[in-house]
């Protein structure tokens, strides 16, 4: 019964120093894949990544890994000559594969959500205009366009889409002053517009696209998504 006691003792005594090896390993890797995030074709901000699964190490000796959670802030891109700025991205990656001798991440199905800012919408749009949050799923988009000289400021609700997959379209629902010739040109002119939305990591397909009081909400999905290398 003592050398029983004594080999339990031991077993828990290893258990906890692999244990706690395990974590260690885990939080720099985790760390070291952070500085390692690469996007073709954009820039970024910063990264953290959460390696999920247990235990790490028989996970890391087979370069493969059950599910890694991403956030990536401030991804930039050119968007049709305008800069434009994802607010976020946070992503659920499962089968991930290290290849490359550890510098490139590849995995075999992702989802997440993807987050444009109004200010950054603002900034991809049309010079002079703002767009706002306009509650009930809609955006507000107001410009200043010329009447006989005179500026006047217009403010519409529009409906935000997805066209082909890749664009963030904004349309008026009802201009004001439809009807008056040239002006609902006008206004339009300023205030409907598309954008492109590029930046994010190779694989990652737009679904579909909600505005909410902190910003377009962006859902992506994707196979052999590629984060790295």
């Amino acid at each position: 019964m003592r050398a029983l006691r004594i080999l339990l003792v031991v077993v828990v005594i290893l258990g906890g120093v692999f244990v706690a090896a395990d974590r260690a390993a885990v939080y720099f890797a985790e760390s070291e894949a952070a500085g390692q995030i690469k996007i073709t074709g954009a820039t970024i901000g910063s990264a953290d990544v959460s390696i999920k699964g247990f235990p790490f190490l028989t996970q890391a000796a087979d370069s493969r890994f059950d599910e890694v959670d991403v956030r990536i802030t401030g991804i930039e891109t050119d968007a049709n000559g305008r800069r434009l700025r994802i607010s976020r991205m946070e992503a659920a990656l499962h089968d991930v594969r290290l290849t490359d001798n550890y510098t490139a991440a590849t995995a075999a199905r992702a989802t997440g959500t993807a987050v444009v800012s109004y200010e950054d919408l603002t900034k991809a749009a049309s010079d002079g205009v703002v767009v706002e949050y306009g509650g009930n799923g809609k955006v507000k988009v107001t410009g200043t366009v010329d009447i006989l000289g005179r500026p006047l400021s217009r403010s519409v609700l529009s409906s935000v889409t997805l066209v082909d997959g890749d664009t963030v379209r904004v349309r008026a629902d009802k201009v004001p002053g439809e009807g008056i010739p040239g002006l609902e040109g006008l206004v339009r002119g300023k205030t409907d517009f598309d954008r492109e939305v590029g930046g994010l990591p190779s694989g990652l397909k737009l679904q579909r696209i909600q505005p909410t009081a902190d910003g377009l909400e962006i859902s992506v999905t994707g196979t052999e998504v590629r984060l790295a290398g």
